[in-house]
């Protein structure tokens, strides 16, 4: 089974203010499809924008051979700056 890591959509869809989880999640499932491991959340409405992102669990999925999606790269290199 080849797993990503990426956003999942969460939030309410009424008035368009979502925010994301970070999870890990089959390659073969939705986006919205059901997740093995949440590993932190991603909120753009909130200004400065909020992320928060397990490093252990993270840490631990790519070991097991997991690849993040290239928006999950981007806001882990971002946590790392900050």
């Amino acid at each position: 089974m080849q797993v990503r890591i990426r956003l999942q959509k969460a939030g309410k869809s009424a008035s368009k203010r979502y925010n994301y989880r970070v999870v890990a999640i089959s390659r073969s499932q939705t986006r919205d499809g059901r997740h093995l491991d949440l590993l932190g959340y991603y909120d753009p409405a909130k200004k400065p924008a909020v992320v928060s992102i397990n490093q252990e669990k993270l840490d631990k999925w790519l070991k097991k051979g997991a690849q993040m999606s290239d928006t999950v790269r981007a806001l882990v290199k971002n946590l790392k700056k900050n």
